[in-house]
């Protein structure tokens, strides 16, 4: 069922990259959930009421809410779909994360309320009617719920959205209380213990730790987290196989959602070569990452003196020193001003954010190094933070 019904409902189902495609996937997944807790809702609302059982009435609510998360789903990636306009022009994709968001809301609230309603049942417990067709609800409720899990989590991993997999984790929650809830409702037939309260407490706990985790996976694209690993090691390659690009550095990506990504980088390249050329070659790199990977990228030239012999000896010489004090730090956009009395070596030094505090002794470190070689050397540093990824 999960591979059929994006193959009937979805045109070219297996093109995930394609923004119409991934919104159809999302409405897809929105509308089942719709159907699936609307459903659930209404079986487990006459088994709760029929048994008098607060968690099984509760849990009925819990599909409502989630039937209202599948309502928000179904939103955002319809809202998420509108193109960029005057006010909003890098377009409306993280709408998808906003959704995601509030789904993770929803299902803190559930937990709340879940928590205050089996809390007053401890206080006051009350029996539960055992029957068989109570057994089967919840029964059918946990298949169903497995299943919705499986679906979402199977939709999100393929078009790579946060909102599927925070409503995959959703359903999860919905087994494990649905199943403490039957456990519960057993327990409580063959010993007489009133643990209906008990149970449902226990797991309200678990859904409110549940929705603060996907409360963080959601707010972090929203607050700008650092680039995929994978995608900083992909640009890396591919840029440095375009013929004549020596290096790359200060690569940043922003992301405005789910297939809307914009980023900027330093290419280097010789300073020798013909200028005109060199921008064909970047012009050429821009518009394949559009193309291939629907990357907005803009590509900045930085020519380097190759053919300087003091210039180089002195860049070699500066490397050495900066790798003798971190491995992970790394220069770039090194150049030479000369002067009657000194020499000033300029550069960017790139550092891991938890370096940030050793500014002044790096530079102390370096200055001693290349003034070992010649005192007239100075170095003029600028500091470059950011998490290396590369």
């Amino acid at each position: 069922m999960t591979e059929l019904l994006p193959r009937l409902f979805i045109k070219n189902h297996q093109n995930h990259d394609d923004p119409a495609v991934r919104s159809a996937y999302g409405k897809l997944a929105g509308i089942v959930g719709i159907v699936c807790n609307i459903l659930l809702f209404a079986a487990k609302l006459i088994a709760g009421l029929v048994s008098g059982s607060v968690s099984i009435t509760a849990d009925a609510v819990n599909n409502l809410s989630d039937a209202s998360g599948s309502v928000v789903t179904l939103l955002g990636f319809k809202l998420a779909e509108k193109p960029a306009d005057k006010g909003h022009p890098y377009g409306h994709a993280r709408m998808e994360y906003l959704s995601g968001l509030t789904v993770a809301v929803l299902i803190l609230l559930i937990g709340l309320e879940l928590a205050k309603t089996s809390f007053h049942k401890i206080l006051h417990p009350s029996p539960v009617e055992f029957s068989a067709a109570l057994v089967v609800v919840l029964d059918i409720s946990i298949l169903v719920k497995i299943w919705l899990a499986h679906f979402n989590r199977r939709l999100g991993s393929q078009i790579g959205s946060e909102t599927l997999t925070a409503t995959a984790a959703d359903s999860r929650n919905d087994v494990l209380a649905t199943a403490a809830v039957l456990l519960a409702c057993v327990v409580s037939k063959l010993t007489n213990w009133a643990i209906d309260g008990y149970a449902g407490f226990l797991v309200a706990l678990f859904i409110l730790w549940s929705g603060v985790g996907i409360i963080k996976d959601t707010v972090d694209p929203l607050l700008g987290e650092a680039p995929n690993p994978e995608l900083v090691r992909m640009v890396g390659r591919e840029i440095s196989g375009y013929d004549k690009v020596l290096g790359l550095h200060d690569l940043m990506v922003h992301d405005y959602g789910p297939g809307r990504r914009f980023a900027s980088v330093h290419v280097e390249m010789d300073s020798r070569e013909d200028p005109l050329v060199c921008h064909e070659i970047i012009d050429g790199i821009e518009r394949d990452f559009l193309e291939k990977h629907n990357i907005h990228l803009v590509v900045h030239y930085d020519p380097l003196v190759m053919d300087d012999e003091e210039l180089n000896h002195m860049r070699a010489l500066v490397e050495e020193a900066i790798q003798g004090i971190d491995q992970r730090f790394s220069l770039h956009d090194f150049r030479m001003v000369r002067g009657p009395s000194h020499t000033n070596l300029i550069f960017d030094l790139a550092i891991p954010y938890e370096s940030d505090g050793e500014r002044d002794e790096i530079l102390r470190k370096i200055d001693e190094c290349i003034q070992f070689e010649d005192s007239k050397y100075h170095a003029v540093v600028t500091f470059d933070d950011f998490a290396r990824n590369e």
